[in-house]
């Protein structure tokens, strides 16, 4: 998404080897991309989807064995 009045921003938990996510806000949206892939896929989450989403990072559920 080559959208530039969106403004993006790092995650907190990037590491520094550049395996970053990049997140931006749009109205009632939620935008995430891979910062080494600017014009690739964006995934987008709803309010609820988002809220969900972070939670489910919170809680470990997508926390991969010996990583």
């Amino acid at each position: 998404m080559q959208d530039t009045t969106l403004t993006w921003r790092k995650s907190s938990r990037s590491g520094a080897a550049g395996h970053c996510v990049e997140v931006a806000e749009a109205p009632a949206t939620v935008l995430v991309r891979d910062s080494k892939d600017v014009t690739g896929p964006v995934l987008s989450f709803g309010a609820r989807d988002w809220t969900g989403f972070l939670a489910g990072i919170r809680a470990g559920e997508f926390d991969r064995p010996g990583m």
